[in-house]
């Protein structure tokens, strides 16, 4: 059984389901585990820097347009936890999957030739 139950911005998105026999002998649905892709796998669109008391959540809202979208900054800094991130003085890399980079064309900082 295949159920669809998270938006197309959601970390969860594409992840697949599985089921299992529950107790009473009826299917239940579960999601199957979720790996962090390889950050290097990205397409790195720019770089944010934490400043004291900054979520990452705000800092999702200011470089991607989206709060809820904070899961892709710790994917592409390779942070299971993303509260690790959030980490006054440090730079974060901006990064979307590589089909969804190309659309934007070349990363900050790059060129189109």
């Amino acid at each position: 059984m295949s159920v669809q139950r998270f938006p197309a911005n959601s970390r969860y998105h594409d992840v697949p389901t599985a089921e299992m026999p529950g107790p009473d002998g009826r299917p239940l649905v579960y999601l199957r585990r979720r790996f962090l892709p390889d950050p290097a796998a990205l397409t790195a669109v720019g770089e944010v820097a934490v400043a004291p008391g900054d979520r990452l959540d705000r800092l999702a809202a200011a470089a991607l347009g989206d709060p809820l979208q904070f899961w892709r900054l710790a994917d592409g800094n390779d942070a299971p936890r993303p509260a690790a991130l959030e980490v006054p003085g440090r730079s974060l890399r901006v990064t979307l999957p590589a089909a969804l980079g190309a659309a934007f064309g070349a990363p900050f900082g790059g060129s189109d030739a």
